[in-house]
């Protein structure tokens, strides 16, 4: 027999299953194209072309009030694109290493993973032990600490720049994205995701040098129907508990991180203790959200400007995270366009002031006419900011001389010794003047022990008739006091004096605690000096009090607040005993080995005895 086997592919009824197989194939295909693919418009629809681009920061962008709108309304109304039919992309790692700082994506939410920054001075600030303090000053060697790394997730939070769509059609941030690898020559990054009616195109740009970025995002709504929600940007950073301590006044200067969203006009922030503010005031223009650290910044803003919105701060004890919240209205086949400008980085003041440069205004077409967000607001000196701005001034100019951060607050602290030369003179001289009266009132406080008015009246009579101030050798420490706050709110804030080095490896920074505290305990010695050179004021017990009491208070207090102010105080200590001590041998040369005193002191006591 000629018949060939029905299951051979060369048999003729095989042929015909093919080809009606085939055909069936081609039905389908014709069919879900036909009745389920995304239509266009009707005719008499109002709505725009599809494919049409409307930036988010027009009106027609920002139409209606931008909350999802009620079940059975909206894009419900209509079938939608699925997106099932796709199998989602792969996950994928993009790393991007730029001179600046080395960035790693992950496609699932195209979100960053990590940003390390690159330089000596961008690194975590370093916890030494009294132990590693004095390894370090006998030669033994301590590892550095970490980079600075921006982008920490978050444990069941979204990835930093990870958006999510809110409403009747979500977007969840953990969306997988198809990630388009950059050009050659290129910096930069475009992500693409598509669920339900919803396609986003997500594009980073950088320059090859500098901290700032554009972040584009383009939301397309591939329905036939309106569809309306909220566009969620993500921005959270993971935080070590163990490495973070708010301050306190045996505790030091802090190093909180905080969640941060600029509304309006003010400036909201939130750390783990804090409580969370009210909500409405969270609503309005926003413009700038991001994660605030001592030292660094995170932060995005709109570029054409403060955009209707809100925030939502999350802080606890692991993490910080903040969620700018935009009202998003796309008719169908219509893109709305967002775009952000970006600044992660050190918080130095030029490079804060600076935001948006050149290559932000240039690539993301808004030129001159960009929105410029006063992220310098970020370094936060408090009401000290006048003083302290002053003190970075003079600093900056003594770094550029010796090139040393220790040297030049050294040189601060002449300086300032220097200006203030006419009144602590004068007070120098008054007190060395309450020393050749204090036989004089020795007497009267035996006199009048038991009336402590009467004697108070007396002394005050003695200081009255010979021109003495017993107040006077308070003055120039009361001055010096506002100099002292500054300077701690400038090392606090001020990236430019940190990871500095004073000398060695010992003093490596300049804004953190002396490991091996033999700054603060030096500045202690150098008090109890500095107070008994001066004469003693009221009973015994309180001289006992302001001589040994003050000075070792004082001094436990430093021992976990900066170097750079410990090392201020202390050769100012230093510079008033030289001086105290000049004055003495001027002085005691100018009153031929009789004291000096000012006119009418010298007749005023003989013996003890009044002349």
């Amino acid at each position: 027999m000629n018949d060939l086997d029905p299951l051979s592919p060369n048999s003729a009824d095989s042929q015909r299953r093919l080809m009606m197989a085939l055909a069936l194939a081609m039905a389908l295909v014709f069919a879900y194209s036909f009745f389920f693919s995304p239509k266009g418009p009707p005719p008499e629809a109002t709505a725009p072309d599809a494919g049409q681009v409307v930036d988010a920061g027009t009106p027609g962008a920002t139409a209606g009030t931008g909350t999802p709108p009620a079940a059975g309304t909206g894009s419900e109304a209509g079938p939608v694109a699925s997106a099932d039919a796709t199998p989602p992309p792969p996950v994928r790692t993009l790393n991007l290493e730029r001179q600046s700082t080395h960035y790693v994506f992950s496609s699932q939410g195209a979100g960053l993973t990590s940003a390390v920054l690159q330089g000596e001075k961008m690194r975590e600030q370093q916890h030494l032990t009294i132990g590693d303090g004095f390894k370090l000053l006998f030669g033994g060697d301590v590892p550095p600490p970490p980079q600075m790394n921006l982008a920490q997730p978050v444990a069941g939070q979204a990835l930093p720049l990870a958006v999510s769509i809110a409403g009747p059609h979500p977007l969840p941030a953990s969306t997988p994205y198809a990630v388009a690898e950059p050009a050659a020559g290129q910096e930069g990054a475009t992500f693409t995701a598509r669920q339900g009616p919803w396609e986003v195109t997500k594009r980073l740009q950088w320059q090859k040098e500098g901290f700032e970025l554009v972040y584009t995002l383009e939301v397309k709504n591939t329905s036939a129907q309106a569809a309306t929600g909220e566009l969620q940007v993500h921005y959270s950073r993971a935080i070590d508990p163990a490495g973070e301590h708010a301050p306190s006044f045996f505790g030091g200067v802090g190093n909180l991180s905080y969640a941060s969203c600029h509304v309006a006009d003010e400036k909201h922030k939130l750390s783990a203790d804090q409580k969370q503010p009210d909500p409405e005031k969270l609503r309005g223009a926003v413009q700038y959200f991001g994660i605030d650290q001592q030292y660094f910044l995170s932060a995005l803003y709109p570029l054409e400007g403060a955009m209707q919105g809100r925030c939502e701060l999350l802080a606890t004890p692991e993490a910080r995270g903040v969620t700018a919240i935009f009202p998003l209205t796309a008719a169908p086949g219509q893109t709305v366009t967002y775009r952000f400008g970006g600044y992660l980085g050190p918080k130095e003041p030029d490079l804060l002031a600076a935001v948006p440069g050149p290559f932000v205004r240039d690539s993301s077409g808004a030129g001159a006419g960009a929105f410029v967000p006063n992220l310098g607001e970020t370094v936060d000196y408090g009401m000290w900011a006048v003083i302290a701005k002053l003190l970075v001034t003079i600093m900056k100019f003594f770094h550029g001389l010796v090139g040393n951060w220790g040297v030049a607050i050294i040189l601060l602290t002449v300086l300032v010794k220097l200006l203030l030369l006419p009144l602590t003179h004068r007070s120098m001289v008054s007190m060395e003047a309450m020393k050749k009266l204090q036989p004089r009132v020795d007497e009267i406080r035996k006199k009048y022990a038991d009336d402590r008015e009467r004697q108070n009246t007396e002394m005050m009579k003695v200081y009255q008739e010979n021109k003495v101030n017993p107040l006077g050798g308070c003055l120039p420490m009361v001055i010096q006091m506002p100099v002292w706050i500054a300077l701690f709110a400038t090392l606090r804030n001020s990236y430019d004096i940190y990871q500095e080095p004073f000398f060695g490896p010992v003093w490596r920074d300049l804004t953190y605690k002396d490991p091996t505290y033999l700054l603060p305990l030096a500045l202690g010695v150098s008090m109890i000096i500095t107070q008994r050179l001066q004469p003693q004021m009221g009973d015994p017990a309180q001289a006992k009090i302001m001589t040994w009491f003050v000075p070792i208070i004082f001094t436990l207090t430093l021992f976990n607040y900066p170097a750079g102010l410990a090392l201020y105080i202390f050769t100012n200590n230093v510079l008033s005993i030289a001086q105290q001590y000049g004055l003495r041998k001027w002085l005691a040369r100018k009153g031929g080995g009789g004291g000096g005193l000012p006119a009418g002191t010298a007749t005023a006591t003989a013996g003890g005895k009044r002349k």
